[in-house]
């Protein structure tokens, strides 16, 4: 199977290649495809191959593979499905855009006769473009007249005109100063058209009208909740086999602990029951601007000392030496207000051109007590060390990567240091302990906002009241998770992807059957696939070719 799945990428990639249009490489050999909306004939062709790859599959005798091939190919039908699921609504979408884009098809022909270099009749170009154009002139009047455009359909329409602004200009620049008589007739014309697509795309996003059942606030951010049964698809795509009120009922499960945890700290630190006095001190623990890199250093040696002193996992001596660090942008901050990683770790502190009180929400949201926690989750063993094992090693799964694998091995490694005593002091505690209730939180707002029960406000509150953020950086966390781009999983994906993980450590390294170090090499080297595919490997689960999620990894009311 994994020679299917890398012809299978390679197939896509060659249409992706061959029905994009070109940004023409002045200065080397290699041709840079311009990444824009499929046109129709290009998304036919997807869908054939995805179709003819599902029937090489059923023909396959799955019965005879290993219990890797048998992965593989679940995990390859997955994806297919889910390409073509899109594909659809893809398809869906821009049939409701083309009646306002009655031209597309004269631009589309000509950038089908340029992909054989087919000669062309400069004139008959010219009066082609000019007869584009004038319906481009019709379309924009009358979009111009619509009250307004379902916001999903207007972004559709703007992106089919920059993608046909792009392959005009592919079109274009193939033949023009080649073609005497080609570049006599078309440049006028085609500057028009394209100037002409550019204010018709502008004019196409200003007509959006957000269609939305989130409730009204005043928090200015705006998202589109997705429903029950959106997110129950969305959990079964994810081999997740349980409800959005089960999740919720987990966090609050997993808060509870969090809470106890705290107050024992709190009471250790001489708080009492005001948890909140503790976290109060520990935030005002922030080290002076300009120091926060060498803070990063520190404490990400402290992890990994640990790590390697208890011999948890191999760490290659070249992941170590090639980690990378950078400082995060304020525009950056707006959506992210702590660090992030993977190849790098991008250092969340403030810079000259922020507000006093902007400046201060930061440093004190980036505490040493707060980033002890989560440096590793940045850089080793979490996505750092994802990044390098996950490319050198079935390098071909990295398609079939889920934020539940991705954020929950990264996730998994707080969860498992906090268990074996790497918080040894109270304010250690603390620090780790709003992570893990962050976690939670993150479970309950967002599954709370996608079923229409909270608003951005509501979410926000939460997270101040109920985790300890500062408020701005509650802000940035809440417009991250439903303005970001984030998928409305992902962060459910964090803790639930760990709990995963933890429940597998518990069937195969608490057993006695893996120790550590065999458990995390193993789960490294089989890359970023779902947790319960990683399960089925490791204990070679019996599995069909019709493979549904099943795996019952969490315990209610054992804590």
């Amino acid at each position: 199977m994994a020679g299917t799945i890398i012809k299978y990428g390679q197939d896509m990639n060659a249409i992706r290649d061959f029905y994009s249009p070109y940004n023409i490489n002045d200065s080397g050999e290699d041709q840079w495809r311009q990444d824009v909306l499929n046109n129709p004939e290009q998304r036919k062709r997807f869908t054939e191959i995805d179709r003819d790859y599902l029937k090489q599959m059923d023909a396959a005798d799955f019965n005879a593979m290993s219990i890797y091939g048998k992965v593989d190919y679940i995990l390859l039908k997955k994806r297919i499905n889910a390409d073509l699921k899109d594909l659809g609504k893809e398809d869906e979408l821009y049939n409701q855009a083309a009646k306002y884009i009655s031209f597309a098809d004269d631009i589309y022909s000509l950038e089908k006769m340029r992909r054989r270099g087919q000669f062309l009749d400069g004139e008959k170009v010219a009066a082609q473009l000019n007869n584009a154009l004038q319906k481009l002139k019709a379309d924009s009047t009358n979009y111009s007249k619509l009250p307004s455009v379902d916001m999903t359909v207007a972004k559709t329409t703007q992106a089919a005109l920059q993608g046909l602004k792009g392959r005009l200009k592919s079109f274009f620049g193939f033949y023009n100063n080649f073609e005497p008589a080609f570049t006599w007739w078309v440049p006028q014309p085609y500057k028009q058209l394209d100037e002409a697509l550019d204010k018709y795309g502008k004019l196409a996003l200003s007509k959006g009208k957000l269609n939305t059942t989130q409730k009204s606030d005043n928090s200015g951010i705006k998202g589109v909740p997705i429903g029950r049964q959106e997110l129950m698809n969305q959990l079964q795509a994810e081999l997740i086999p349980y409800t959005p009120e089960e999740l919720i009922k987990l966090a609050n499960q997993e808060f509870a602990w969090c809470d106890k945890e705290m107050l024992k700290a709190s009471q250790e630190m001489g708080f009492g029951k005001d948890w909140k006095k503790a976290l109060e001190k520990v935030k005002n623990s922030y080290v002076p601007v300009g120091h926060q890199p060498e803070l990063i250093v520190k404490l990400y040696n402290d992890a990994i000392d640990f790590i390697k002193q208890r011999d948890l996992i191999t760490i290659p001596p070249l992941a170590e030496e090639t980690w990378g660090m950078v400082m995060m942008s304020p525009q950056r901050q707006l959506v992210n207000p702590f660090f992030t990683g993977g190849k790098e770790i991008s250092i969340s502190y403030p810079t000259n051109t922020m507000q006093y009180q902007d400046r201060l929400m930061s440093m004190r949201g980036n505490n040493p007590y707060f980033s002890r926690g989560t440096v590793q989750h940045e850089l080793i063993p979490g996505h750092n060390l994802q990044y390098f094992m996950n490319s050198r090693y079935k390098a071909y799964r990295q398609d079939f990567g889920t934020p539940f694998s991705i954020e929950g091995w990264a996730l998994y490694w707080e969860l498992l240091l906090y268990d074996k005593g790497f918080a040894k002091s109270p304010e250690e505690r603390v620090g780790m302990l709003f992570w893990r209730m962050h976690r939670c939180a993150r479970i309950i707002f967002s599954l709370n906002y996608h079923l229409g029960n909270w608003s951005p406000q509501q979410c926000i509150d939460f997270l101040v009241d109920r985790v300890g953020h500062e408020k701005a950086n509650a802000e940035g966390e809440v417009r991250r998770s439903f303005e970001g781009g984030y998928s409305p999983l992902y962060q459910v994906a964090y803790l639930v992807g760990g709990l995963q993980l933890l429940e597998l450590k518990r069937e195969l390294v608490d057993s006695g059957k893996m120790t550590y170090k065999q458990f995390h090499d193993a789960a490294m080297k089989e890359n970023l696939i779902p947790i319960e595919m990683l399960r089925a490997t490791l204990t070679n689960q019996p599995l069909s070719k019709d493979f549904t999620t099943s795996w019952k990894f969490y315990h209610f009311d054992k804590r």
